[in-house]
């Protein structure tokens, strides 16, 4: 999907750049909206349908955004419609997210445990890991039976693995080789 970042790039730097002169987390949250709605399969077919033309996708993906629409977002969906790439409307919200960390400081870390974690466990280590990756962790767990005991986290294109699956795969390794 290397060829939609790069389409998607300019659009999320451009959002970026309006959103930093402004208010960053109410664009953040309408960025965030746009892509969920992007994605929905039925707008993707509307915006795909012959039958239909471009202003009515204009006005009906406006309508579905139920935060203040501005004068730069109503552009943004006519460029994006008139082009016929509204199916960029999630990886702009990706593009942006990843922008908005990095100015930050911050990143998205999803954590995969084999059990649920507290809140206290989940704040020592997201503590513990921001050291390790040298940023502010903004956790999500999500709960992985097949894990059988410890943590898998994914920040960015970085994994920090140790889990007993990963462990067993690496016993497995070494004595197959």
């Amino acid at each position: 999907m290397a060829e939609l970042a790069t389409i998607a790039r300019p659009y999320a730097e451009a959002l970026f750049r309006v959103a930093k002169s402004s208010n960053m987390n109410a664009w953040s949250d309408l960025v965030s909206e746009m892509a969920q709605v992007g994605a929905h399969p039925d707008v993707k077919a509307l915006a795909a349908n012959p039958n239909v033309s471009d202003r009515q996708v204009i006005e009906t993906l406006l309508a579905l955004l139920k935060s203040e629409v501005s004068k730069e977002v109503k552009n943004l969906v006519e460029v994006l419609v008139e082009n016929d790439r509204v199916g960029l409307l999630p990886e702009i919200g990706v593009q942006f997210q990843a922008l908005k960390n990095a100015d930050q400081g911050t990143a998205d870390a999803e954590i995969f445990s084999a059990f649920a974690m507290s809140d206290a466990q989940v704040a020592e280590l997201t503590k513990v890991l921001g050291k390790k990756f040298g940023r502010k962790l903004k956790p999500t767990v999500i709960v992985d039976n097949s894990l059988i005991g410890g943590v898998r986290v994914v920040v960015g294109d970085e994994v920090y693995d140790t889990s007993i699956r990963a462990k067993l795969q690496q016993m497995h390794a070494a004595l197959v080789s």
